[in-house]
């Protein structure tokens, strides 16, 4: 489905995390061998399908611990949604290691992220910001939004999010986005002046 699907790692001590890890997983695979690097955590912006089917292979490889918001978590376990996302025909993740909740810090090696919580696309949607970088997931696109038509999707929610935990950063944050729909990076600067959805 197109999912991007990063390798954030500490030059130092090779320390990393594969964020939203959706297919391909012999290709992430074979780029953390290549560089010699561990994988300390799976990073989850979100707890749609196509964002976590690649969980359980890359855990099982690397013995690296699934990492998701709070409300993501929670939501996810019923059996309602299971059943409804259960039509993509897409892994499930396994559980969830380690609950993250809003301004907390997620270390890799030397670099630190921040959790930045940005409801709307799902309830535990999160960014992560490292500054220059901003892994926005399915919350902010290149020219984009994420969607918000399906089950615990809120479009209000989501513009809030934007507005105050996006839009306030540096205008030369680097968008990192969970999907290529319109390209594969942009500018939070860019966003807020060309963005037809904000």
């Amino acid at each position: 489905m197109a999912v991007c699907s990063y390798i954030v790692a500490c030059e130092e001590t090779k320390k990393a995390a594969i964020v939203d890890p959706g297919g391909d997983e012999e290709i992430l695979l074979a780029e953390i061998e290549k560089l010699g690097l561990t994988v300390d955590y799976i990073i989850a912006t979100h707890g749609h399908p196509d964002h976590v089917c690649g969980n359980r292979k890359i855990q099982e490889a690397t013995g690296a611990k699934i990492i998701m918001h709070a409300a993501d978590v929670d939501f996810f376990e019923k059996s309602e949604v299971k059943s409804y996302f259960s039509m993509l025909g897409l892994e499930a993740s396994p559980p969830v290691d380690i609950i993250v909740n809003a301004g907390d810090e997620i270390k890799i090696g030397n670099i630190t992220f921040k959790v930045l919580h940005t409801p709307g696309h799902t309830p535990g949607g999160i960014c992560l910001y490292c500054a220059p970088n901003l892994i926005t997931g399915d919350t902010l696109f290149v020219g984009g939004l994420g969607r918000t038509d399906f089950p615990g999707g809120s479009q209000p929610e989501l513009l809030e999010s934007i507005r105050t935990q996006l839009l306030c950063l540096p205008a030369e944050t680097i968008v990192w986005p969970g999907h290529g729909y319109g390209g594969s990076q942009s500018t939070i600067g860019k966003e807020a002046s060309s963005n037809p959805f904000l």
